[in-house]
């Protein structure tokens, strides 16, 4: 009769290998609970130095992200304020168009003219255009 312990593996050959692992698992298992409740195994000075390499690359990425967060919005900032120069200077340069434009019109030009007292008068009729033949 066989031990109720005992494990059979490919080989045919009995074990209680097995057992002792599942036993080992069991008693580590309840150890970390209990350091868990405890309050000592999951932030351990043990945990920090299995896991440096993960927090330190963890730490930095969070840096990274936040760094580029940052220079985005500036560039964002930057952006809407350029919009905004943008659009005054286009209103600007219209309004200087329609200035432009009333000054060089005909009547204010007879009228510059005539408070400048110059011998100049506009034509009654239009330029005759000769055409060869």
């Amino acid at each position: 009769m066989a031990d109720d312990n005992k494990h059979i593996d490919p080989m045919g050959n009995e074990s209680k290998s097995t057992d002792i692992r599942k036993r080992k698992r069991n008693r580590k298992a309840q150890k970390a609970v209990k350091g868990v409740v405890q309050g000592r195994s999951f932030l351990s000075w043990d945990f920090f130095k299995r896991n440096a390499v993960y927090i330190v690359a963890a730490t930095i990425m969070t840096l990274m992200y936040i760094s580029n967060k940052y220079v985005c919005q500036n560039y964002m900032k930057e952006v809407i304020d350029l919009k905004l120069e943008l659009e005054n200077a286009k209103t600007d340069c219209v309004n200087a168009s329609a200035a432009y434009n009333s000054q060089i019109r005909e009547s204010q030009m007879t009228a510059y003219v005539d408070t400048m007292h110059i011998d100049l008068t506009a034509p009654e009729q239009p330029p005759y255009h000769l055409k060869e033949q």
